[in-house]
């Protein structure tokens, strides 16, 4: 146990003191963990097994999932998204915070990225909110909250990172994450609601839409709603493999790029390598978090853990909890892709020792992960939204926020307490 404690001390040195990127500093702690736990054969056969394996054919969803987001953001499609459901909800008060976070999940669902969601979002509705008079922390707590489904409504790049760590199906994690997805919205949207009732002046309504117009704009998102669909019900349907899923829907989102006149060869290049460099470091975190889990598995760490969680009495829900605590804890002070590549390898052990469905867990876990990015004093979709537009205080989106994360802690309760609203749609089709 003191050695695998010590390995997470060193990570977290290397990364908050020397600045060493992620998948180098948790990747050289579990090289020299492992070689003076076992001996230096062994970690040098654990880095080379890692590199093998980054080279599998299943691992090639990484990059084609990040390039279908990709060509989605260019072609400009958020834009269409907002559009749409500010054609619907945009005349009520609070109208436009709701559009926000029904276009949010929309662009998740071919995004796959919170961060780019958010950044994306920001660009598109807080300026039509400013315009209309809205409070800017009101306004910009809900682009940052709505950006955080970007990573929980399929497909998902943590969702993938999470499934090639613990060999779970991705699918499965993928069709997992719709209902939490839509309950997760539907909390932000009610979070959005009990704010205007406590302040109308924080929401005005927006413009009335005819029925034309809101055809017209249900139009525009077409592309969208048959690109999720076809990746989406190939993949449930077993049609499509994951990794033959990603390739269409790369290959989809190409075409709606270039259908929309935004793609120029200047364009197609910037996406490709901005793709090939997202997908390096994806491998690179993920060959250093396995190297590491590695390491911690040659400790006593997950043995160790097990008998102290059992010497407890606390039972498996007061776990589960006491697991949820501490994400939450953590993501006060981390980034959400480096708690879930320390955690992980210790965690996961002990859940599915427990009896509990990787498949549950995962879902569970990316929606706790979800909330470090809306909490003080790291949260990413703020610095990304205050780097958008500079007219937004910090200390008003932190107020601003408090509803919405308020909602996430009745999500999570909802979601430990009945599982099967988790597993209903993998269990249905059979994932």
């Amino acid at each position: 146990m003191t050695v695998s404690l010590l390995g997470f001390l060193a990570f977290i040195a290397l990364v908050a003191l020397f600045r060493m990127p992620i998948g180098f500093s948790i990747g050289a702690v579990g090289f020299v963990g492992i070689g003076l736990v076992r001996n230096w054969n062994a970690a040098q056969a654990a880095v080379v097994g890692e590199f093998l394996h980054v080279a599998s054919y299943s691992l090639s969803v990484v990059p084609l999932f990040v390039l279908m987001g990709n060509f989605v953001t260019r072609g400009g499609l958020s834009r269409d998204l907002y559009q749409a459901a500010n054609a619907f909800l945009g005349h009520r008060r609070g109208g436009l915070v709701a559009s926000t976070i029904v276009a949010s999940a929309g662009f998740g669902a071919v995004c796959g990225s919170s961060i780019a969601t958010a950044a994306t979002m920001a660009k598109v509705a807080l300026p039509e909110m400013q315009r209309l008079g809205y409070k800017n922390g009101f306004a910009a707590a809900a682009v940052a909250a709505g950006g955080t489904l970007g990573i929980l409504i399929p497909p998902s790049s943590i969702m993938v990172i999470y499934g090639l760590m613990t060999e779970t199906s991705i699918g499965a994690l993928f069709a997992a994450g719709v209902v939490p997805g839509l309950i997760a919205m539907a909390f932000y949207l009610l979070a959005a609601r009990w704010t205007v009732a406590r302040d109308p002046l924080a929401g005005p309504p927006g413009d009335r839409f005819t029925w034309m117009q809101r055809i017209k704009a249900l139009r525009a998102v077409g592309s969208v709603l048959f690109l999720f669909v076809l990746v989406m019900g190939g993949l449930y349907s077993g049609f499509f493999t994951a990794t033959e899923a990603a390739g269409i829907g790369a290959f989809g989102g190409f075409l709606v790029a270039w259908a929309r006149g935004t793609l120029s060869w200047k364009v197609l290049r910037e996406v490709l390598v901005e793709s090939a460099i997202t997908s390096g470091m994806l491998f690179t975190i993920l060959i250093g978090a396995q190297i590491f889990a590695a390491f911690v598995n040659f400790t006593s760490m997950p043995s160790d853990l097990t008998a102290w969680v059992d010497g407890l009495g606390w039972g498996p829900l007061g776990v589960i909890v006491a697991i949820c605590c501490i994400y939450i804890v953590l993501g006060c002070f981390m980034e959400s892709m480096s708690m879930i590549l320390l955690t992980v390898p210790v965690f996961f052990p002990l859940v599915t020792g427990m009896g509990y469905d990787p498949v549950w867990f995962g879902i569970l876990l990316v929606c706790v992960v979800e909330i470090g990015l809306i909490t003080p004093p790291l949260g990413m979709n703020v610095f990304v939204i205050r780097a958008t537009v500079s007219w937004v205080k910090g200390s008003e989106v932190w107020w601003g926020l408090a509803p919405f994360i308020v909602a996430d802690f009745c999500r999570i309760a909802i979601l430990v307490a009945f599982p099967v609203l988790t597993l209903y749609l993998p269990r249905l089709l059979n994932l």
